[in-house]
């Protein structure tokens, strides 16, 4: 059974590769997120973005004077001003900083995530010249691993709270799908795999080690052809009958041949001489 046991072997080995393989893939990136207050809440609110690092946000707007571009990142760089987690670009090539992922705050709920990305440039003539700050919204689309970024709004008519505010959909905030498959699905699965892997190793063991053709190439012929005997002799002995039944005297035919004459009995002997 050498080739079975390779194919044992095979197996585990793509298992083992593929779990080091996402192993590596895994990262902390959202780690480089500085919390305003550091929490295991927030921090696992962070946790869920972590498909969407290393990955520049961009979008393009144009005003009645000028044209930008927001670039953002989760966690990350996104233009050349240093902590830069959200810069705006105006057509000049002159970045302006929207908010910074060292300043950072992160809500979030069954089917999205709310960043919020403070200490950027301060306003000039808005705002009462507070700095500007950045709340990216993040909502749940599944089948979608990262749409496109979009401004929603720029509220800066007001004396102080004045932010920008974006989206993205993604399916990285979605929530787990949770299983259908009942313990008897499951196991029909599982039974059926295990026989996939039987009949296909065995049928390459009796091929290209044993030599085996037509029929003697399908794993322990022998053994299911046994099988089958068995059953059917199992089978002939419960539902079949075994030797003759004598029938009930009540239910015996009359006999076809006529019976022989009675001998006819003579009384003359009882007569008085």
């Amino acid at each position: 059974m050498a080739v079975l046991q390779a194919i044992h072997l095979t197996l585990a080995s793509a298992i083992l590769l593929v779990m080091l393989a996402e192993r590596g893939q895994a990262s902390d990136n959202t780690k480089n997120c500085k919390l305003i207050e550091e929490s295991q809440s927030e921090r696992k609110v962070l946790s869920r973005l972590e498909p969407l690092t290393n990955r520049t946000f961009s979008v393009e707007v144009e005003s009645d004077t000028d044209k930008y571009k927001y670039q953002f990142q989760v966690c990350g760089k996104a233009g050349k001003i240093s902590e830069g987690g959200l810069v705006q670009i105006n057509g000049k090539g002159n970045e302006v900083l929207i908010g910074k992922y060292t300043v950072v705050e992160a809500f979030g709920g069954s089917d999205w995530v709310m960043l919020v990305y403070r200490n950027g440039t301060a306003y000039g003539k808005h705002c009462g010249g507070e700095d500007r700050k950045a709340i990216i919204m993040i909502s749940c689309e599944r089948g979608l691993a990262a749409g496109p970024l979009s401004v929603v709004v720029e509220e800066r008519d007001k004396l102080n709270n004045c932010f920008y505010l974006f989206e993205i959909d993604s399916s990285a905030v979605c929530p787990p799908i949770p299983s259908q498959l009942s313990v008897g699905s499951i196991l029909l699965i599982v039974g059926s795999s295990c026989l996939a892997v039987y009949l296909i190793g065995g049928f390459l063991y009796q091929r290209l080690v044993v030599g085996a053709k037509g029929v003697e190439q399908f794993p322990n012929y022998s053994f299911w052809q046994e099988i089958g005997n068995l059953s059917a002799d199992g089978c002939d002995f419960v539902c079949r009958s075994r030797g003759s039944r004598e029938e009930p005297p009540t239910y015996r035919g009359v006999a076809s041949e006529p019976l022989g004459e009675e001998p006819e009995e003579r009384d003359d002997h009882l007569l008085p001489m």
